[in-house]
């Protein structure tokens, strides 16, 4: 630790390969498929709307690693971004799973081409880059055996669980089938993560769809933590890391309350609770509350200024600040301003423990070699402690974090009223 500068990991980037680049990490039986699915394919991420740079970024790790740097990031935890082979086009989020066998193994070799791809640039990268590996449901067994890949590959950034949309004819992620799974990642101590756009049902591709699934689609990820509490899941392992990634943090304390309510109600004859849920509550050891403070995190992209003040509620060592490079709603190339937004007025202490020293303990980041990259580039304490002024936001600083603090007053907002 530098005592004058911040050491700062953001707990949620993006990455993926540009499309053909996929075509190597395919075993060659996949190749003629590919080819022709790559020339149909429809990229929904070339959108100027939905990243804050070129689409290079997601591939190119000299200007990834030279645009983190001058925003004091010196490291990430990487998730996907592209479109990996196979997967449907203009999805912008994990699709609801298969339904045959078919689609499903072209998928799942697809998401392995991704993983493939990922470890190596990561590995291009040491120490810094903390990839996540995507696993698929339909097929446990291949999941498993790409959990212990992943952690045996320097793929420290674990896995992404895709969820389950309500209805799918898959089991839901609080049956036991998926054991084997949980059992895998406790063992090898790999990272669940469970991101925003998990689990989303399979809505009509148009602006009502779009809009419904946006007011959404944080709270199918949301549910998650319910369904590993009531299944039971944080019982059987106890040593579990799950992560809920870009989905904010608001909603925790709330969900734990009402779930910590329930619980404690179970046991009470003649209760809703007790007749829905009283045989469940009695393999509980804890309340939800309790096991969500030995096994949950919160990787909250962007951290507002809103989520920051919950740190109590939650825990000052569950939550850890992400960047979200490189999305428009992010805080690029703004991360300054963002960081002097949310930590105004909070102690040196929790600001170092939410920007870099929860992310390495969760995840395994070595923060003594990346202090050495923060001594040079990390922001100054003094900088980050200085409140931010309305004025001082540019009207192109669209991230989540200056468009919720500042509201209506937000300087892109006023452009727009004006011009009508």
């Amino acid at each position: 630790m530098t005592a004058d500068r911040y050491t700062v990991i953001s707990s949620d980037c993006h990455a993926g390969a540009d499309l053909l680049d996929y075509r190597p990490y395919l075993t060659t039986e996949h190749h003629e498929a590919f080819d022709a699915w790559a020339a149909a394919m429809v990229n929904p991420f070339e959108s100027e709307h939905l990243l804050s740079k070129s689409q290079e970024c997601n591939w190119d790790g000299a200007v990834r690693d030279a645009d983190l740097l001058a925003q004091g990031i010196v490291g990430e935890v990487v998730f996907p971004n592209t479109v990996p082979p196979f997967f449907p086009q203009t999805q912008f989020f994990v699709p609801p799973p298969p339904t045959n066998r078919q689609e499903y193994e072209r998928r799942w070799a697809g998401l392995r081409a991704h993983n493939r791809w990922m470890a190596d640039f990561c590995a291009a990268s040491p120490g810094r880059r903390a990839g996540v590996a995507q696993i698929m449901l339909n097929d446990i067994d291949d999941a498993v055996a790409e959990v212990h890949w992943a952690k045996a590959h320097g793929m420290f950034g674990g896995i992404l669980v895709p969820g389950v949309p309500p209805g799918a004819a898959q089991a839901p992620l609080f049956d036991p089938v998926y054991d084997p799974i949980w059992r895998a990642c406790e063992s090898e101590d790999v990272v669940v993560n469970l991101h925003s756009g998990g689990g989303v049902p399979d809505y009509p591709h148009d602006p009502r769809g779009l809009a419904v699934l946006l007011s959404e689609i944080t709270w199918f990820s949301n549910r998650v933590l319910g369904h590993l509490v009531f299944g039971g899941v944080f019982e059987r392992f106890p040593g579990l890391k799950v992560v809920f990634t870009e989905q904010g943090s608001a909603w925790v304390p709330r969900e734990l309350a009402k779930l910590d309510q329930f619980v404690r109600t179970m046991p009470l004859d003649g209760t809703a609770q007790h007749f829905f849920g009283a045989d469940m509550a009695e393999g509980l050891s804890l309340l939800p509350s309790e096991y969500f403070a030995r096994n949950c995190f919160i990787g909250a992209s962007p951290l507002r200024q809103a989520d920051c003040a919950t740190r109590d509620q939650i825990g000052v060592d569950r939550l850890m600040w992400g960047s979200d490079y490189p999305h428009a709603e992010g805080s690029f190339p703004y991360t300054l301003e963002s960081l002097r937004l949310t930590f105004e007025g909070v102690p040196e202490a929790e600001v170092r423990a939410m920007l870099a020293g929860n992310a390495a303990r969760v995840y395994g980041f070595d923060l003594d070699r990346l202090d050495a990259l923060a001594a040079q580039a990390g922001p100054l304490v003094a900088d980050v402690a200085v409140p931010l002024d309305r004025g001082e936001v540019a009207a192109d600083a669209l991230g989540s974090v200056f468009i919720d603090h500042f509201g209506a007053d937000h300087p892109a907002l006023a452009l727009e009223r004006a011009a009508d």
